[in-house]
């Protein structure tokens, strides 16, 4: 008796095709528009300076002045990746809520286990990375109704 692989359905799903940040023509590609939708985020979410500066990996005063300033520079993997949390955060606060209050949402206290009372920027500012691809998984099973 002969055995047939599985088949699986068409669909019209198409698979993501991931970005491989290792890569620097790709970080090249992707670094000055990753850092100015990150001063626009930083402004819609009326972040201090400081606070924004540890979102970005703890970078100094005045090579945040400087980014801020001419935004067109290679991006590390690190800095590249905690943007495309942060943007991914931002998107999915305003798919869930209203633009006043997705912008507002991150400085507010949050009953969620995860926050403890504490606001998700808190959160974020003492967890780094780990903790932005945390809120990152939250909102988007919150987004998709899980």
């Amino acid at each position: 008796m002969m055995h047939l692989p599985a088949v699986y359905p068409r669909s019209r799903f198409e698979p993501t095709v991931f970005v491989d940040l290792n890569n620097k023509s790709e970080r090249e590609r992707l670094s000055k528009s990753a850092l100015m939708g990150f001063f626009k985020l930083a402004q819609a979410w009326k972040l201090r300076d400081e606070d924004a500066r540890e979102l970005l990996g703890g970078l100094s005063s005045s090579a945040f002045y400087e980014w801020k300033k001419n935004p067109d520079r290679l991006l590390e993997v690190d800095r590249i990746t905690r943007i495309s949390y942060l943007i991914g955060i931002y998107k999915a606060l305003h798919i869930i809520y209203g633009d006043k209050l997705a912008d507002e949402w991150v400085s507010l206290p949050n009953r969620n286990v995860i926050f403890m009372g504490s606001a998700p920027l808190s959160y974020m500012l003492a967890g780094g990375l780990l903790a932005m691809q945390t809120v990152r998984k939250l909102l988007d099973a919150r987004r998709g109704g899980l």
